[in-house]
């Protein structure tokens, strides 16, 4: 894969204003967090449907009431996730009979959708959209429950060791499992585009064993090292994290690669010139994040 300094140029230049945001919403405060992935799951949503649309020409005519319901079902369910990140002094957001309430709003509309036209949505609708509420919907739950700390019982009183974590990974495993997949994208596209010459996959032609398996490698080093030193987290909870993230982030590209190929397009959207739509651009991070979850629940609570 030949070396494009004009679409490097225009990738980098979007990358930085992308990563300002994205820093923004990661580092500020608990809502600016909350607020940025609850953009991130509804693009995601959009593209999702509208890829599973030219997919399957059936999923097109379901109504824009079960889309809603379906998308905001899953937002609600980032709320559910979000422990004390949102709390507004004693006021607490996700206590459950206070979601319950918007989620009997949200079915109504649906309920009485289907109703006038007649018909429910058939069986491989459902599973078409259970699956996207597992794809997305269910990464950004699992990633905002990181967020908040919940993972570690950062509700406990504080100063204790389940606090402590809490508020150390809570803020700062989501900025380690981005920073992680950005390294490995970049470093991939780099060691790939000077010596990759051995094709990953069909799935994605461009992509190469070498530029992967380097990506990798430098990832890991880098966010191991850098997070070690400045942000004096456990080297080997590091590696451990960067390692998944960048795997799993790769297995989670070439996942929405097949899917823009059976929809028959190129990118999934048009919202970042020279990186596409939001599938484009978090697919690593919607299947990374359930691996981290499930790590980070098993090995360090």
């Amino acid at each position: 894969m030949a070396f494009n300094k004009e679409v490097f140029r225009t990738r980098a230049l979007t990358a930085v204003i992308f990563a300002a945001v994205m820093l923004t919403g990661l580092l500020w405060n608990g809502w600016s967090f909350f607020i940025l992935f609850s953009i991130i799951h509804f693009g995601c949503w959009h593209e999702y449907r509208k890829l599973m649309s030219l997919i399957d020409p059936a999923y097109a005519q379901i109504g824009d009431d079960h889309f809603t319901w379906i998308s905001v079902t899953g937002w609600i369910g980032m709320i559910a996730a979000s422990g004390q990140l949102l709390d507004l002094e004693a006021f607490r957001i996700n206590e459950p009979t206070r979601l319950a309430l918007p989620l009997i709003i949200w079915a109504l509309p649906t309920v009485v959708g289907h109703l006038i036209r007649g018909h429910f949505p058939t069986t491989r609708t459902l599973i078409i959209s259970l699956a996207g509420s597992l794809y997305i919907s269910g990464s950004m739950m699992m990633l905002i429950h990181l967020r908040s700390g919940s993972a570690w019982g950062a509700s406990e009183p504080h100063g204790t060791l389940a606090s402590g974590l809490g508020n150390i990974f809570g803020y700062t495993l989501p900025l380690i499992i981005v920073a992680s997949i950005w390294i490995n994208d970049t470093m991939a596209y780099i060691v790939g585009s000077f010596i990759g010459k051995t094709p990953l996959s069909s799935i994605s032609p461009k992509k190469t064993w070498e530029g992967t398996i380097g990506g990798i490698i430098l990832s890991t080093l880098l966010v191991t090292l850098g997070g070690s030193q400045l942000l004096h987290g456990d080297p080997g909870h590091l590696l451990a994290v960067s390692v998944i993230s960048a795997v799993a982030g790769t297995f989670g590209d070439l996942l929405e690669s097949k899917l823009k190929r059976m929809a028959g397009v190129k990118d999934s959207g048009s919202f970042m010139p020279g990186h596409g739509g939001f599938l484009d651009r978090f697919d690593s991070l919607l299947l990374a994040i359930p691996f981290v979850w499930i790590f980070c629940i098993l090995f360090m609570r």
